[in-house]
């Protein structure tokens, strides 16, 4: 694949600060997948969060949404796109520069300005990748809290193109942690997970079943806990 960004044409600006979301290859590597990249057509389109670990495919938390994914569905049935701190990454490019290179984690930024253009610009992002994508997809799976649920709604309200989002609200509201910082907590909760195996479930028109997950797998992995 010829790279998204040729390195003789790449930013010299560091991608490990709160700026990334204005860093002018995040910007260019977003607009290429709008505007240049191809997706394949699926039965179904799952949006999953991006990780503090990289490549997003073999970090502790992927690799629990994998396990309970293609439990389900065969790799021919899904693609999985990655949203959130990187915009928007197709998940076979997450090795692609710049998605594989940027440290900045979106849950630790305490600037109000970034936090409120991020969620002006994901939910655009993720507004014109659903109507780039409108007839690609049969069903749309979102797993996401924080900020980043916040910005795939304000997409669905922009584009009217439906998307299951997960948790369910009042799984959300029944584990509530007011103590914590982050009063969701983390999506590698077991009954978090349980609703993401669910709409999986039942888009494919297969049974819910119980599903057996260590929830201390991913802890140090991700990108959503604080936002």
């Amino acid at each position: 694949m010829t790279p998204i960004i040729p390195e003789n044409e790449r930013s010299d600006i560091p991608l490990d600060t709160d700026e990334l979301i204005y860093h002018p290859d995040m910007i260019r590597a977003n607009e290429w997948v709008i505007t240049e990249y191809e997706p394949p057509v699926r039965d179904i389109c799952i949006f999953v969060p991006c990780s503090k670990k990289k490549p997003y495919h073999e970090s502790p938390s992927h690799k629990i949404f994998d396990r309970i994914i293609f439990s389900l569905l065969k790799p021919e049935e899904v693609h999985v796109v990655v949203f959130g701190t990187c915009g928007i990454t197709p998940r076979e490019i997450d090795t692609e520069y710049p998605f594989m290179d940027y440290r900045f984690i979106m849950g630790k930024c305490n600037v109000a300005k970034v936090k409120r253009d991020f969620l002006k610009m994901e939910s655009e992002r993720l507004a014109a990748y659903l109507e780039k994508t409108r007839d690609v997809y049969k069903h749309r799976i979102a797993y996401c809290i924080g900020d980043f649920r916040k910005a795939m709604e304000m997409a669905l309200e922009m584009t009217g193109v439906p998307v299951v989002i997960v948790p369910k609200e009042e799984t959300i509201a029944q584990n509530l942690q007011p103590q914590r910082k982050f009063i969701y907590g983390s999506l590698n909760q077991k009954k978090y997970l349980k609703d993401f195996y669910d709409a999986i479930a039942s888009a494919t028109g297969k049974p819910s079943l119980d599903i057996d997950i260590d929830e201390g797998e991913c802890a140090e992995d991700d990108d959503w806990f604080r936002l």
